[in-house]
């Protein structure tokens, strides 16, 4: 049976719908600010247009786009040992690589 659609569903609800749960946790003060800088983020998958295709819904992102290899992670995790918005960005790329690691699981 074909799951895509259950897929694309989960995939994008974490990366635009799970954030607001991590902000009203983790960023409970300033959750909306936590919400919206978790959100440009998503400015990572910019990388995507390095590739042919931009878009291969058989292709795992993580370790193939520059953006998402496990060198840039690292230094995603780096930025958790700042406090504000280099934190939150962090959360933020770290959240969004999980996101796209359980997505690389359905393949």
């Amino acid at each position: 049976m074909d799951y895509l659609w259950l897929r694309t569903f989960i995939h994008y609800f974490l990366h635009f719908g799970f954030p607001v749960v991590i902000a009203s946790l983790f960023f409970r003060k300033d959750w909306k600010k936590a919400y919206f800088i978790m959100l440009a983020t998503m400015l990572v998958d910019v990388d995507h247009l390095l590739s042919t295709p931009v878009f291969a819904p058989d292709r795992s992102s993580i370790n193939f786009h520059p953006l998402h290899t496990y060198w840039a992670i690292g230094i995603y995790l780096m930025l958790l040992f700042f406090r504000g918005v280099p934190r939150i960005t962090g959360v933020g790329l770290l959240f969004h690589m999980l996101t796209d690691w359980i997505d690389s699981l359905w393949l």
